[in-house]
Formats: C-alpha cells, structure tokens, sequence
C-alpha cells in the first residue's frame, strides 16, 4: 500500500501543520541525523506520522521551530518514539524543547514483555507483521536529493510507528501505561539535567586509585575535555581521547615529550592543546589541599556480588508478577549505589536514581533484604 507523503518545508507550512496536530490524541515522531564528526547531532529530517499520512520536515528549510516546539510542549496530545534519547537530543537542539508526554515504543514492548531494548524493525515485525527494508540509517540524511529509497524508508517509519503505538496501548493496562509515560518523563528530566563539567571526573575509569591531589587534576582535565567538545561541536575523543586522561593525572606531564609518551595521546592533541594541557596540569596540580576533591569510593569487593545478586532477585521477581522484561525493573547502576551506601554493615539508604513506581514497590523490600543480610547467622 502507498503511503501517502506530505513534505513541509517552509515555516508557514510547519505552523499550520503544528496545528492541526494540536488536535490529536498522539502524533509519532522520529528523526533522522548524521553524527560522525560532531559533539551535537545534525538535523537531516524529521518525520511526523498521524496514524494515516507521513510528514517530512526538511530542517535544512525550516528555521522558526517554535510550533514544533509549542507541539512538544502540548500535554494534550502524546508524542510517541522508539528508543528515543538521541531523538530527543537532536529536538532539543533543533527546538529547545522536549516531548511531553512521551510514549517511548521500546519501553512499552518491555512492559508488555515482548522483549526487552527492541529494535523498530523487531518490533514493526512482532506487532503489526509487516517486514521492513534493511535500513537506510547509516545513509547521508543532509544530501540533497535525498534518495527515493531514503524518502520511502523515513515515511514508512513515521507511519508505523503510529500503527504500533495503537496495538501496544491497547494491550497495555492503565496502570502501565502511566509507568511507560513515566520513564518516558525521567528520559527527558535526564537530559534536562545538566551535566556539570566539573563532576565528570568522577565517572573517569579508574578515577578511584587516584590520591585526592591527582583527582584534583583529572577534575580539571575531564571539565576542559567537556567544554572545549561543546565549544568546538568535535567528539570528546578528538579533543582528548578518554584513555589519556587518567594517566596524565597520575604522572602531570610538564613537558611535551612527556606528555606525547603518554598512552593513547593523539598527535593531533599535542600539537593543537599541548602547551595549554601542560598549563592545565600546572595550575590544577598546585591547588591547596583545601581545594582538592575528596576521594572516590573503590568499587565494591567481589563478595559483594552475591548481596547485588539477591537484590536483583527481588526485581526478577517482581517482573514475574508483573510480565514485565526483568531488564525494565531495577538497573545495575542504582542497586550498586544502594549497596555503596552503607555496605558492608549499613546502614543502607535508597539512592536518589529509584524512582516513581519502582521505588514505591521495591524499596521497602531491599531495605528488609540488605537488613536481613546483614543480621548475624
């Protein structure tokens, strides 16, 4: 069946269109977009499906944004993704706004466990028994022309993306509807939450066996590595490569030679920021004591995974109850940060990353696990 394609591409056209789909209950949107050589993803096409019709918005024409973003921002009607974060970066740059509410399709499937962390193509095939051609995702979205293949490929998306949200919502109950809508909300306060350069370091590997003096370099290294990326809109890797950090923390390189020894140091880094990296290193390295970070908690012990293997039992079997994807309940990240909160003996404290339903329903129940585990044999 042909699908009928709508192109928008001039301003007058996106707002009258951002309008009428004001009236909805749901619009699906998806993006395309090339992201080789940049910090920030570059807009290639953004489609937008109505149940019926395919939008394509050629963002290389559009330039006043504010009905899409007006159209995000409307809570009375769903926008609708699949696996969504790197569209929403590319919405957010493009627009300044973010989906609300967002029904993201992936998570919906783990809910109704169909699988867990779905591709679109798995997906579309599961639900509505319609294969897909091979993708066209790795092909140039910012050429123009874009291919027929490209155009057929990105409407067919938006079209089925709608069909799939109709079939998955009505399988869902209420109640995991709200949970899907509530993930979908915690995807966007994550993005919203901005990232302080100057707390990187302490996600830098190995940034634990550095003594409090060394840290306070790797702060300093991490946080410019971050701005000058923004700044510059290059990869982090092609400012620093994230492999050098830690050891130029540790050994404070005061030369060029010295720092061109050191493992993983590009060239090109050298010769564009090595003079201004020596300074760096220089003025974080004479910090008074007063100024340096404390130091990083070592990662739990090996014994430790037994107590992390009965907490996440309780989140399995929850999901049973529940015919949720398992992988949906409880991430490792965050019973990791419950177990460093007090471990070995406690007192243990729910970190700040168990939300929402998740937390109403398991918090008590690790608390009791963690207590209970402790307790003398």
């Amino acid at each position: 069946m042909a699908i009928e394609i709508h192109w928008i591409c001039d301003d007058h056209s996106l707002a009258e269109h951002c309008q009428q789909w004001r009236t909805l209950p749901y619009v699906a949107l998806d993006t395309e977009f090339m992201r080789v050589d940049t910090f920030y993803p570059k807009a290639g096409l953004i489609q937008v499906g109505d149940g019926v019709r395919a939008y394509l918005i050629d963002p290389l024409r559009v330039s006043a944004w504010q009905p899409l973003a007006d159209l995000l921002e409307d809570r009375n009607v769903i926008k609708v993704l699949h696996a969504c974060s790197e569209d929403l970066e590319v919405l957010l740059r493009l627009t300044g706004s973010l989906p609300a509410p967002l029904f993201d399709t992936q998570l919906a499937a783990g809910y109704l466990n169909l699988g867990f962390s779905m591709g679109y193509s798995r997906l579309v095939q599961d639900v509505l028994g319609i294969e897909l051609p091979k993708g066209e995702t790795r092909s140039d979205w910012l050429q123009r022309p874009l291919s027929e293949t490209q155009v057929s490929y990105a409407a067919e998306d938006a079209v089925h993306l709608a069909e799939v949200y109709l079939r998955l919502r009505e399988q869902l109950s209420d109640e995991k509807n709200d949970w899907v809508l509530e993930d979908g909300a915690e995807l966007v306060a994550q993005l919203r939450r901005e990232i302080d350069p100057y707390e990187l370091y302490r996600d830098a590997k190995l940034a634990w066996k550095l003594s409090r003096a060394q840290l306070a370099v790797l702060r300093e290294l991490c946080a410019w590595r971050e701005r000058e990326a923004r700044s510059r809109d290059l990869p982090r890797n092609r400012i620093v490569r994230e492999n050098a950090l830690w050891p130029m923390a540790r050994t404070q390189p005061n030369n060029l030679s010295a720092l061109a020894k050191i493992e993983d140091m590009h060239p090109r880094t050298i010769r564009q920021d090595g003079e201004f990296l020596l300074g760096l290193i220089k003025q974080a390295a004479s910090l008074p004591a007063s100024e340096w970070p404390p130091a990083l908690p070592e990662p739990l012990p090996i014994e430790a995974s037994a107590v992390l293997k009965q907490l996440r039992a309780i989140g399995q079997a929850e999901a049973e109850r529940l015919n949720i994807a398992p992988e949906l309940m409880l991430r490792k990240k965050t019973l990791e940060a419950l177990l460093k909160s007090g471990y070995p003996d406690g007192p243990y404290q729910l970190p700040d990353s168990l939300r929402g339903w998740r937390r109403e329903r398991m918090g008590q129940a690790l608390l009791d696990s963690l207590a209970s585990a402790g307790a003398p044999s």
